[in-house]
This record gives C-alpha cells, structure tokens and sequence, in this order.
C-alpha cells in the first residue's frame, strides 16, 4: 500500500485486524522507500498520520491546522462529524482506542528512522552565497550540486510568507530551469553570470549554492531538503 488515507482510522470497517493489516502494509512500503533513500513526501506523511494519532489518544479533535493544504474545508467538516459520531459509540471508540495504542509505536519507530536519514543527508549539504549578498534574497536562483553526479541543477526561487494563527511561516518555491554538467575548469561565479545572461530579470539576483555529497534521489530526498536548507538560511538572516 503506497498512501494511506487521511481518514484512514476512521473509515469503512472499524475492525482491529483489518486496520492492523492496512497500517502494516502502508508501513511496510515506507520502510522499503526509506531503504532506497526516498524520503519524501513519505517522512510528512508519517508525522501527519502521527500527530493525528496523538491528537485522538489525548482526546482532542483532528485540529485543522494540522491537515496539508490540499485538505478542504469540506473534507475537515467531514472528519470532525465522524470523530464526533464515533464518540458516541463506546464500543468502535474501545476498538478505536485498540488501533490507535498499536498504531502509535509503529509509526514512531519508523519516523525515527526517517529523521535519523533525514539528519544524516541534511549533514552532508553545505550551503553558500555566490557572489555578492543583495539586500533583497526572497527571489533568486539556487544551484543544487550533486558533487558525485557532477550535476548542477538550476532553480529560480520564490519565497512567500503564510499567516497561521500562532506565527508566519515561509515557503519556497522553485521553477526547474535547467541542468548543467560542471566541468573542472567552470566555477559558480561564472555559472551565475551565465544565469544573469541568460534568465535574469534583475541586476545582481541573489544566487546560492547547495553542495549535496551524498548520491541520493534528487526528486524525493535531494531537492525537499534543500528547500528547507535554504528556507531556513534565508529565515535566519531575516531575523
């Protein structure tokens, strides 16, 4: 089982072997991305399925804020009235409880795993500014440097800021613009002045570099980590 679905405790049969059956065939193909050094989006969705479970054993209602952005208002409201019905059931919520107690350890074990991976790869990235540091950094470009591969991939980045109810938040976006292969003799410098002849809106953009040194999957480990490399590089000189 590649996803398991957001209302997956809650919905269709409310039985112990078959929900165990489920969360360990969605837990299995986890673990078997993690081995391959896949980590996303399989790691945030083992702490939304997490945080959803803690929520439940503590009582609370599936909190909103908790649910991706793909999620509806509609689909929240949904889930709100079948936690609400279920309440009302001792014996599905006992069985409910039953899930939940086995479910919890599982997934913990396993995001340990995922974060561990996670920490390791982080590790083995350095990032840095090439060129001059312009006053405005929350649009540029990035280069993703696979040192083993020798590939450079090149992005223009976007940053927005989200309003929560407790804090704003930052997120990237990136637009792919090509890939390079680095010779010996080419540097950053000059790969940047090749951004700035060929893509660039601004005089002197604000261009970084990240050095992966880890031959991992680019898609699904490389680049989510990156992002967040550089999110928060850019949140700490903001503050």
């Amino acid at each position: 089982m590649k996803s398991l679905a957001h209302n997956w405790l809650t919905e269709g049969l409310i039985d112990f072997e078959y929900k165990k059956y489920v969360l360990l065939a969605y837990l299995k193909n986890v673990q078997s991305e993690f081995e391959a050094t896949r980590l996303y989006p399989y790691l945030s969705d083992l702490l939304f399925h997490y945080q959803n479970l803690l929520a439940f054993r503590e009582g609370k209602n599936l909190l909103q804020q908790n649910f991706p952005k793909q999620i509806t208002q509609a689909d929240f409201e949904k889930l709100r009235l079948q936690y609400e019905v279920l309440v009302e059931d001792d014996e599905m919520m006992q069985t409910l409880e039953e899930i939940v107690e086995f479910a919890i350890p599982n997934f913990r074990n396993l995001l340990k795993e995922g974060k561990s991976l996670y920490d390791y790869v982080e590790s083995r990235m350095e990032i840095s500014l090439v060129g001059i540091a312009p006053l405005y950094q929350e649009e540029g470009y990035l280069m993703l440097y696979e040192e083993i591969l020798k590939n450079i991939q090149l992005y223009e980045y976007q940053v927005s800021i989200f309003e929560n109810l407790e804090n704003p938040y930052r997120a990237i976006h990136l637009n792919y613009l090509e890939t390079i292969q680095k010779s010996i003799f080419e540097t950053f410098e000059n790969l940047k002045l090749h951004l700035l002849r060929k893509y660039s809106k601004m005089p002197n953009p604000a261009t970084f570099l990240i050095v992966a040194k880890v031959p991992y999957p680019l898609q699904e480990t490389l680049l989510p980590i990156a992002k967040r490399i550089l999110v928060r590089h850019l949140s700490q000189k903001a503050a």
